[in-house]
């Protein structure tokens, strides 16, 4: 059968018959790909074939419960409170992060269910060994080393599990395209066959896929659309501590995270991930505030260092890790213009202990705390935390859920909290925690600094 050569865009999953170094589509340069496909197929449908019958909206059965929990509450939050049936799940992430220990130790706690556990990547005698040093019995688990798409199709329709995990998708292969395994169309391809057979045959399939160097999924952005979510496990191969996170959930939020501890014998819940993020935190030290985030219906402490220093060049050097670098900037013009204090020449560095990423606007004024403290060399105060928006025109804005988020800081001890002095409503105080209420970024670095 001829071949006839395709190029289609890495990021949009746009097909063309010619190459160009920009995709015509998405704008993106120097991302098509070449890729083969058969030509000469008809395009009549055989009549033989089943088709399915669309059917009415109100005739649809809901009485069954379509989502079934993993053993692994952290997991089933991340997911919007447990696995649907039938659904398609992409976990990516660096390479020795936890895709794998994670998956692997989900097996050990799905009772009753039948699990077909497809690895590309390790043997047989390597997945019991990693399964042992989890303690994960055998059970209803079955494994089965293979890169090949069609042996693994025919296992899966052989065996019928009700739970398939795929490690990893860059692995598999379709004999039917002559392309290498992890290319492009490879991916695309053997993930569109699976998805297929996890939608008629209401098979949960969980697939891993390696990330690129820009942190996002390898293969055709079009992946991410196939699938019902997409997670994210993220963490500093340095630390102990992981965080999953869901970039696309169709049956849940995509606000809440998953945070892991990894030990000697896999994956630990940290179902309390405030006190591990404040674990050996500097007490009195300047340069330092803790600020409390919404990470979906659950309220974090996460603490805030800042080091500003006067600079040698002349251009000062800046750098933000876990904050917005544009985030950064404007905190730092609201603190010269507004605040009073002489920072744009000097050099500022940020950073979020632990490595989250506060991408919320109530972390602004622990934010520009931390950049005063640090500028003054004077502490804030270790019993001090601060939650509040800032404006352009320096004031301190609301923000939602104040009470939740008041409730975790007395909870850990702390006994002072800075809050905007305009808020919905009336506030009431948790006991032991006094509320210091500021309308601009002058008052609060004065009520706090000076």
């Amino acid at each position: 059968m001829k071949t006839k050569t395709t190029f289609f865009c890495t990021e949009c999953g746009n097909e063309t018959a010619k190459w160009s170094g920009k995709c015509p589509a998405c704008g993106a340069w120097n991302t098509l790909v070449e890729s083969e496909k058969a030509r000469g197929g008809s395009s009549v449908r055989p009549a033989a074939v089943h088709r399915p019958k669309p059917q009415r909206l109100d005739e649809v059965d809901t009485l069954e419960e379509a989502r079934f929990t993993t053993g692994i509450s952290e997991f089933d939050r991340v997911l919007g409170g447990g696995a649907v049936r039938g659904s398609m799940v992409l976990i990516g992430g660096a390479p020795g992060i936890g895709k794998s220990t994670l998956l692997m130790q989900m097996c050990g706690k799905l009772n009753g269910e039948k699990i077909m556990y497809v690895s590309g990547e390790e043997s047989q005698r390597q997945l019991k060994m990693r399964a042992q040093r989890l303690g994960v019995n055998g059970g209803e688990l079955y494994i089965l080393p293979e890169t090949r798409l069609g042996e693994i199709l025919d296992c899966a329709d052989e065996l019928k599990p009700d739970v398939m995990i795929v490690d990893s998708v860059q692995t598999l292969y379709n004999s039917d395209i002559s392309s290498a395994p992890g290319s492009v169309s490879q991916v695309r391809e053997c993930t569109m066959s699976i998805m297929q057979m996890s939608k008629s045959s209401g098979i949960t399939t969980f697939v891993v896929g390696h990330i690129n160097k820009d942190g996002a999924i390898a293969g055709p952005k079009v992946l991410e659309h196939m699938v019902d979510c997409v997670l994210y496990f993220e963490g500093e191969r340095t630390l102990s501590h992981r965080i999953l996170r869901a970039a696309k959930n169709r049956f849940g939020s995509t606000n809440e995270i998953g945070v892991f501890e990894m030990l000697d014998n896999g994956l630990r819940e940290v179902e309390n991930p405030s006190e591990m993020l404040l674990s050996g935190r500097p007490v009195n030290i300047p340069g330092t505030c803790v600020a409390c985030v919404m990470e979906g219906s659950r309220p974090i402490l996460a603490e805030i260092q800042a080091l500003v220093t006067p600079s040698t060049y002349s251009s000062p050097r800046r750098n933000s890790n876990g904050i917005d670098y544009n985030r950064s900037y404007l905190l730092m013009a609201v603190i010269e213009k507004r605040g009073g204090l002489s920072v744009s020449n000097c050099d500022m560095y940020l950073n979020v202990i632990g490595g989250l990423e506060l991408d919320e606007p109530a972390a602004d004024l622990a934010t520009v705390l931390a950049i005063a403290s640090s500028h003054l060399d004077r502490p804030v105060g270790s019993d001090v935390a601060a939650v509040g928006e800032i404006g352009l025109t320096g004031e301190i804005r609301a923000v939602n859920s104040l009470e939740q988020r008041l409730k975790e800081v007395a909870r850990l001890g702390f006994k002072r909290c800075v809050v905007p002095a305009h808020i919905r409503g009336e506030l009431r105080a948790p006991d032991g925690l006094e509320l210091m209420p500021v309308r601009s970024v002058r008052e609060a670095i004065a009520s706090v600094l000076y």
